[in-house]
């Protein structure tokens, strides 16, 4: 690996000694603050399963989190990942348990203002909407634990000895599960924006197993919050274990295990194609905060002792908390600005490369096939915009679009060159793909493309393999493996790659 590459992801590595130092507390600190199991071996379970949860689970949040912006430029990914890292460094040393997704999301937006790039709403509301669920779900799911357990207690006649090891034991369980659940959710945070501009290439590892790039990314991620787990939780987990409410083992054990559930939901693509195919909606996988998740568990048992557990909870140390919560993305986000405009303009970094957006004859003729109103546009076309913030302003000011109509603007007119080369072909990751799918590239073979769509007509033109199929939920899981799979498609072969 180039020496510029490894600076450029060292705040990536920060990033994740930072989430590792602050976000273990969430899955060990109510276990360690009630002196059930020892710092030492909460830390040496908590780093073996962040990485195995981070390497084999981590893809799905993370792609989630990628279409709040895409960051296209190493220098600028490595930007948004300092200053998220920095903000939960600072919130680490004052002991609060910060929300390393909030940070992560402020640094993107502020990447999103400082590039020109729009903000997917969309993608925002979602992942904001998490901030309230987060809490909720942890604290309902921490108080039906904590009752079931009481009653299989009272049921099972349990002496306190045998208890207190079922308790232990469980601990240990549900923070392993927990562990693996923080490294599949939270390693998007971590590396996420560094997906559009990884700089590693799939290993083949013997013909038994492929290690993408992504999940090389992923790995190394995973090391650095292990790491964090190692040096700096402790203080933390005190504060998580101590400060918010004192708990008992058995409402620890509920805590821990509610926390685990919680950023499961959030990051199991298994789950969501389960609950797909059953005919449920599906739970949007994007990294949440594993901060809100445990405080929302204790904040449940509190609730469910009624007024006595209430009084318990010591709502200045939870003011506090929520107050690093609200400012934390506001933070992240100018600092990332700031800090962006320094390294472009002091150290001549590209932070982010230009998006160009042209409405070509093609383009044209493709708008106006979905029923888009380009009459008003003509006196723009062949105009090159870079930005699709100034390219919006331009449909605005001049053409009547809806909002999906705007949004199908932006991807048709977007410029992203590929050119199917033969070598291209040779080097091509067929485990992504099917048989079929791979042989529809062979026919085009030295096709040159200045548009995404134009590739996917060029696609389907030669057969089925990469038609989506009608929206529905029966297809949802289909089409949403087609969609991974244009994706690598597309980064494979743009020009100039």
């Amino acid at each position: 690996m180039e020496i510029a590459v490894l600076l450029f992801l060292s705040s990536g590595l920060f990033l994740g000694w930072s989430l590792g130092a602050n976000d273990a507390a969430n899955v060990f600190g109510t276990a360690v603050g009630s002196r059930m199991i020892r710092f030492g071996t909460a830390a040496l379970i908590c780093g073996v399963f962040v990485v195995l949860g981070a390497v084999f689970g981590g893809a799905g949040a993370a792609h989630g989190l990628g279409k709040l912006g895409a960051v296209n430029a190493l220098p600028g990914a490595f930007m948004v990942a300092l200053s998220a890292a920095l903000t939960v460094y600072w919130m680490t040393k004052a002991g609060l348990p910060v929300s390393t997704t909030q940070a992560i999301v402020g640094a993107i937006i502020g990447w999103n203002l400082f590039s020109g790039s729009i903000t997917d709403t969309a993608t925002v509301a979602r992942i904001s909407a998490t901030w309230v669920a987060c809490p909720i779900l942890g604290a309902v799911f921490a108080a039906v634990i904590y009752v079931a357990i009481a009653k299989l207690a009272v049921i099972g006649k349990l002496h306190m000895l045998r208890l207190d090891l079922y308790t232990r034991a469980g601990l240990v369980l549900a923070g392993a599960f927990g562990s693996y659940s923080l490294g599949a959710n939270n390693i998007g945070n971590v590396m996420g924006v560094f997906v559009e501009s990884s700089p590693f290439s799939d290993i083949d590892l013997g013909g038994v197993y492929t290690l993408t790039s992504v999940q090389q990314l992923f790995l190394l991620g995973a090391l650095a919050i292990a790491v964090g787990v190692f040096t700096y939780s402790k203080r933390v987990m005190m504060t998580v274990g101590n400060s918010v409410m004192p708990l008992n083992p058995v409402a620890a054990w509920a805590v821990v295990l509610a926390h685990s559930l919680v950023l499961f939901l959030f990051s199991s693509t298994e789950l969501e194609h389960a609950l797909v195919r059953a005919g449920w909606p599906a739970i949007p996988l994007i990294p949440v905060s594993s901060s809100q998740a445990v405080i929302g568990g204790v904040i449940g048992i509190g609730l469910l002792k009624g007024i006595r557990g209430v009084r318990q909870i010591r709502w200045g140390v939870l003011g506090n908390v929520a107050s690093g919560w609200v400012t934390t993305p506001i933070i992240s986000a100018l600092v990332c600005f700031v800090m962006l405009f320094v390294l472009q303009n002091v150290f001549k970094q590209q932070v982010y490369q230009e998006v160009h957006y042209v409405l070509s004859p093609p383009v044209m003729a493709r708008l106006q096939e979905q029923g888009a109103p380009v009459a008003n546009l003509a006196q723009d076309a062949d105009t090159d915009t870079v930005g699709g913030r100034a390219f919006r302003r331009l449909i605005r000011e001049h053409g009547a679009f809806d909002d999906a109509q705007e949004a199908l603007a932006l991807e048709v007119a977007e410029v992203y060159e590929t050119h199917i080369t033969p070598r291209g072909l040779k080097e091509l990751d067929r485990s992504r793909l099917t048989k079929e799918q791979a042989a529809a590239l062979e026919p085009l073979s030295g096709q040159r493309y200045n548009h995404r769509w134009q590739l996917y007509e060029a696609l389907t033109a030669q057969g089925d393999a990469w038609k989506k199929r009608p929206a529905g939920t029966i297809h949802k899981v289909y089409n949403a493996r087609l969609g991974e799979a244009l994706g690598y498609i597309y980064r494979h072969f743009r020009a100039g790659e």
